[in-house]
């Protein structure tokens, strides 16, 4: 009987939310029964309802937790397919590996560029730098124009000069901005223009890939060393590198 209860008050939640996030000219209908069949199950079982949510929520870290040990292992045996064609900085020997997820209009992704610079000078032959993105969109109007241009600097071999160049201005961040930096780097208008409006397919890989990891913030790092794999806090990260000098 629980069960029984359990899987409908769960299709029932799935389907009132699922119509109630429709847009306002949607003509899809509610039937005003159903739902108060719905409001009445959860009125009379609301504990079937925590539980169920709880049940949801511990399914969600499992999956989490899989995904990460994954890329994890992914991260050690096929580094390569993993960094792709993000963009990479520092040594080619790929000993010591940290994976950025980074947002360009985040002030604390601002901030963390003084210490990745810091470890790129201290540690040049063992810390490869690898740039994820993850424009928070919802928050950050300037997250996703900003992330495309910086794709389309990518594409004429200017990623980390137009980077550099998005952080130090970031109080800036617009498109008076991104022609500015374009037009000093001397790329291509044309081509420029155009690259930006094909980023949408590397910069949705890399925002899948964040989603797939459970991350929740940026800047998030991931680094793979010789003696550790796996999410990493940026005050952590020189005391690996030192340990493995």
């Amino acid at each position: 009987m629980f069960k029984k209860i359990l899987n409908l008050v769960i299709i029932s939640l799935l389907f009132l939310t699922l119509t109630w996030s429709l847009p306002a000219q949607a003509t899809i209908k509610i039937d005003p029964q159903l739902e108060q069949q719905v409001l009445e199950i959860i009125r009379k079982n609301p504990q079937v309802l925590i539980e169920s949510v709880q049940a949801y929520q511990e399914q969600q870290k499992t999956e989490v937790q899989q995904a990460r040990q994954e890329f994890i292992q992914d991260l050690r045996s096929k580094t390569q397919s993993i960094i792709a064609a993000s963009p990479t900085i520092g040594s080619t020997e790929l000993k010591t590996v940290l994976i950025e997820f980074s947002d360009f209009e985040c002030p604390y992704c601002s901030e963390a560029q003084k210490t990745l610079k810091q470890l790129l000078a201290k540690y040049p032959d063992q810390l490869t730098l690898v740039y994820k993105n993850f424009p928070l969109y919802q928050i950050h109007d300037q997250a996703l124009p900003s992330a495309r241009s910086a794709y389309a600097a990518q594409q004429q071999g200017k990623f980390w000069e137009y980077h550099d160049a998005l952080f130090a201005n970031q109080k800036r961040l617009g498109e008076k901005l991104y022609l500015e930096i374009a037009k000093k780097l001397n790329l291509d208008l044309a081509k420029f223009k155009n690259d930006r409006n094909l980023a949408d397919s590397a910069i949705q890989k890399d925002l899948q890939l964040a989603e797939k990891l459970g991350l929740s913030g940026t800047p998030s790092f991931i680094i793979k060393s010789q003696n550790v794999a796996g999410p990493v806090q940026l005050s952590e990260i020189e005391d690996i590198l030192a340990v493995e000098k």
